[in-house]
């Protein structure tokens, strides 16, 4: 923690992991580490929101423990959950060598307990970074199990009591804005929305994650992302696309981008027929432009 005593610091510390952290991104996330608070990070996917988490975990020295949200999740999946075959063989053992029979408290202990990712960071005795992933992806109801572990770091089983945390997990909540959060999940956490990188700060990520390819290419792919993300997509690439794009012209070892060169490699932008469509339609103008945007600059 003393390396991240300052917004400066963690700018600098997120840096040497080459992500890219502005100074509003990374005041937030000083403000979540001194006040002990999740943060709700929000943004189109493929922006980097669950880079934070990971990049956070290792510039910490901490574990991360990662629940990845999706429809259907519940608390036998994220909390907890008995062991009962193991249950079931401890009764019938007992059944056959004990007179006396069992006890309901002798197999509900610790021993008969699955601990999930949020028991997990809770019991941790250790500083951990529990990302818990896309939780937009999740019902409406799984909010509701949060709320207790967002307030007061404690997970109550009903067969055991309350069990509190004694070092407070640091939360990153990701959220692809696929539905509304409720406004009791939100209070709880401080909030940041992580939108698409300028140009500038694009150049710079690239040139950190895949510094093979070149400062022209990274200028060049940065502006072509730029005008592609001015456009009407179903899905618009993401800086994740952009990286992906970037190694691509580097095992190709291009060193400019043509018309030829966007279609053999749309794949890496594009993961819809239709936003491939419209792609091809307007890849000319977007070519121009960025051009312009290169020469520019």
């Amino acid at each position: 923690m003393s390396e991240l005593n300052s917004v400066e610091n963690i700018a600098e510390s997120f840096r040497k992991e080459n992500y890219i952290c502005d100074s509003r991104l990374a005041f937030v996330i000083y403000l979540s580490l001194c006040m002990e608070k999740p943060l709700l990070l929000e943004g189109e996917p493929g922006v980097g929101k669950t880079e934070v988490a990971k990049v956070l975990a290792n510039v910490l020295g901490s574990r991360l423990i990662r629940l990845q949200c999706y429809e259907g999740l519940d608390a036998t999946t994220t909390i907890y959950e008995w062991n009962y075959a193991k249950q079931l063989l401890k009764i019938k053992t007992v059944d056959v060598c004990s007179p006396q029979g069992y006890h309901l408290e002798d197999i509900f202990t610790d021993e008969y307990l699955i601990p999930r990712p949020l028991l997990t960071a809770v019991r941790s005795k250790e500083k951990v970074v529990l990302l818990i992933d896309e939780v937009d992806r999740a019902d409406e109801e799984f909010e509701a199990f949060l709320l207790e572990i967002l307030s007061d770091f404690q997970i109550s089983i009903p067969e055991m009591g309350t069990v509190q945390a004694t070092q407070k997990p640091q939360v990153i909540i990701t959220s692809n804005r696929v539905r509304e959060l409720h406004d009791a999940l939100k209070r709880r956490c401080l909030y940041h929305f992580i939108d698409y990188p300028t140009p500038e700060r694009e150049m710079e990520i690239i040139m950190a994650k895949v510094p093979a390819v070149g400062e022209y290419m990274a200028k060049k792919i940065a502006g072509v992302m730029a005008q592609l993300r001015n456009q009407e997509f179903y899905k618009r690439p993401g800086v994740a696309e952009t990286l992906d794009w970037s190694q691509a012209l580097t095992i190709l070892e291009k060193d400019d981008i043509d018309e030829e060169v966007m279609d053999l490699t749309c794949g890496c932008l594009f993961k819809f027929k239709e936003d491939v469509k419209h792609y091809s339609d307007i890849k000319n103008e977007i070519l121009i432009k960025a051009e312009a945007g290169v020469g520019g600059q």
